[in-house]
């Protein structure tokens, strides 16, 4: 079985370029290793979920965030990493002014779960390093230029999901030998599973798109769709997006008419970009509703964006949707969109 240290050492050798990109995922795994075994200990490691101060997401500032984000940046201190931007920190983390890598990062996806014994996760996205006279240069970029990207999922086993541009690979977490070991290669979605994922509580503040795309999946077999679905909602986007690459499917995070949600919840640099580079690598698609989201440029290193990403043609339907009737910024609505109830 092939070792997530030999899978990279492999790729590395092609090029001498990657060998930065290699060593900084080592890093990151090695740190992600040490979190997996502080959440398997659970109230055993203390009261991981108390709430320390305040966040960016607006959902409080956990303790297990803290030791997440200091543990990661502790271990990329060590790699060729010249900037960190976390969902922990404000700004840019200066590291080594010789490193070639600027990694983006959520260390800590779904801390909300963590009292609940639920899925919880790492985003972490690779960048070119860019010599500039603002450290914000490296990260307003778009995704397409992610050297790398991928997550980790702590759930009932630790799974890390990676591309590196050729592919999306699953390494799961061997605790006897600490090692990552390759348990999936070169992942691809299936188009056929009839399922999606959205928080249903919001319904009433979503687009008229999103209402008729789920109006069609909610309609099942006697709707437009012909099929009957089925409807998750896990609440961390890590493990949302293990479920689609292994299953197929639909998810959507749109933004909606919530004061401070109309670009959505999730952040473009850091848990955005690298999800829709996993995404597309498995042959899938994503999307804010009008736009690859690979071609969005980030102005601002927290920004948000609304994602939507799956199947193929799930997607497709949803962005028909949008085109037929839903306003980009400075345009006028229309009355209605062609869903299952308006015509």
């Amino acid at each position: 079985m092939t070792t997530l240290h030999e899978h990279l050492a492999a790729w590395a050798s092609a090029a001498q370029d990657r060998q930065p990109v290699a060593d900084t995922i080592a890093a990151i795994a090695t740190a992600a290793r040490q979190l997996a075994g502080m959440i398997a200990q659970g109230p055993l490691a203390g009261d991981l979920g108390r709430v320390l101060g305040a966040s960016n997401d607006g959902d409080g500032q956990k303790a297990l965030d803290v030791y997440a984000n200091t543990l990661f940046m502790d271990h990329l201190r060590a790699a060729p990493v010249a900037a960190v931007v976390s969902e922990e920190s404000n700004d840019v983390v200066a590291l080594d002014p010789n490193g070639v890598i600027a990694v983006a990062m959520d260390p800590l996806d779904g801390s909300n779960n963590i009292d609940f014994n639920a899925p919880m996760g790492t985003v972490f996205s690779l960048l070119p390093a860019v010599a500039a006279a603002n450290p914000k240069a490296s990260f307003l970029t778009p995704g397409s230029n992610q050297f790398a990207a991928g997550f980790v999922l702590y759930g009932p086993h630790t799974a890390l999901v990676l591309t590196l541009k050729d592919g999306a690979d699953i390494f799961t977490l061997d605790p006897a030998q600490g090692e990552f070991v390759l348990t999936r290669s070169k992942v691809r979605i299936t188009p056929a599973r009839r399922e999606y994922a959205i928080n249903a509580s919001n319904a009433r503040h979503w687009p008229l798109a999103i209402r008729a795309f789920i109006e069609e999946c909610i309609a099942g077999r006697d709707g437009p769709r012909g099929v009957d679905y089925n409807t998750r909602w896990l609440g961390a986007v890590v493990s949302e997006t293990f479920r689609v690459l292994m299953h197929g499917g639909i998810y959507l995070y749109p933004g909606d008419t919530r004061p401070g949600y109309h670009r959505g919840r999730l952040r473009l640099l850091y848990e955005v970009n690298p999800i829709a580079l996993l995404i597309e690598q498995a042959g899938g698609t994503a999307t804010d509703g009008y736009n690859r989201i690979l071609d969005l440029k980030p102005g601002d290193l927290h920004e948000h964006a609304p994602l939507i990403f799956g199947s193929s043609d799930k997607v497709e339907r949803v962005m028909e949707l949008y085109a037929e009737s839903v306003p980009q910024a400075g345009q006028r609505p229309l009355f209605a969109v062609r869903g299952l109830f308006k015509s």
